[in-house]
């Protein structure tokens, strides 16, 4: 239990107010912001629709304590609706606290059939680890929700575990990490590397996530840093020239 407690560091506590989006620093690789695979139907969406409805599936770490406005999914939403104006967007989480990916695949289709996005943002891997699932359960729950999510109607991406080197001593997150790369080349569909983003934030001195008391300012930037790169990551799998989404209206 003093795992899971430590990897929902970055919840933070509750805030009055929403911060700023946009984070200064905060650079990215560029390899981890880009991907060959489109999302064909998040493209038809824009082009015939004139919307973008995302729906991110996450977990006690895509909130900071429930705050409204202040976790990355709503983050996201207004990035996204700055990048493309004349484009409804709309963003919305589903909760799926401490829920392993077989138990979360098991209703997604369900989920993804009443909701209707055109994109899913599926955060997992971190409550797997930390009940020491099977890896190669593990991964048959990622096949089925991609696919069932598909089957549904919705592109998806599937993002991977939070870092925290204060966790790495009391889980293994690597089975986990390497079967989410896996399926995810299995399927063609596009992994944002959250994990590999905070370490490298981490091991460049942007944030120290080795404090055992993190507080709500780094929780914030953490969150503004990840919609940040996720805009970058969810556009750039559009494969539209930046000059067309400026005219998607």
């Amino acid at each position: 239990m003093a795992a899971a407690l430590s990897l929902a560091l970055l919840a933070g506590p509750a805030a009055e107010a929403a911060p700023e989006v946009a984070s200064v620093g905060c650079e990215a690789p560029a390899y981890l912001l880009a991907t060959d695979l489109t999302l064909n139907r998040v493209v038809a969406s824009l082009r015939n629709d004139r919307k973008l409805d995302v729906l991110v599936i996450g977990s006690r770490s895509s909130t900071i304590n429930s705050a409204e406005n202040t976790g990355y999914p709503a983050r996201l939403q207004t990035l996204l609706r700055d990048k493309l104006p004349g484009i409804n967007v709309n963003v919305t989480l589903e909760m799926r606290m401490k829920r392993t990916a077989a138990e979360v695949a098991s209703g997604i289709g369900q989920l993804v059939t009443e909701r209707k996005p055109s994109l899913v943002i599926w955060q997992t891997g971190t409550y797997d680890a930390i009940r020491s699932i099977d890896p190669d359960d593990f991964r048959s729950a990622l096949s089925e929700g991609i696919e069932a999510s598909q089957k549904a109607g919705a592109d998806v991406i599937l993002m991977n575990l939070q870092y925290s080197p204060r966790t790495e001593t009391m889980i293994n997150p690597t089975p986990y990490l390497d079967n989410m790369r896996v399926v995810a080349q299995e399927h063609d569909v596009p992994l944002f590397d959250r994990f590999a983003l905070m370490r490298h934030w981490n091991e460049t001195g942007e944030f120290d996530l080795f404090s055992p008391a993190p507080g709500i300012d780094l929780a914030m930037r953490v969150h503004g840093c990840l919609a940040r790169a996720l805009s970058t990551f969810v556009l750039d799998a559009t494969h539209i020239n930046p000059s067309e989404l400026r005219t998607l209206r």
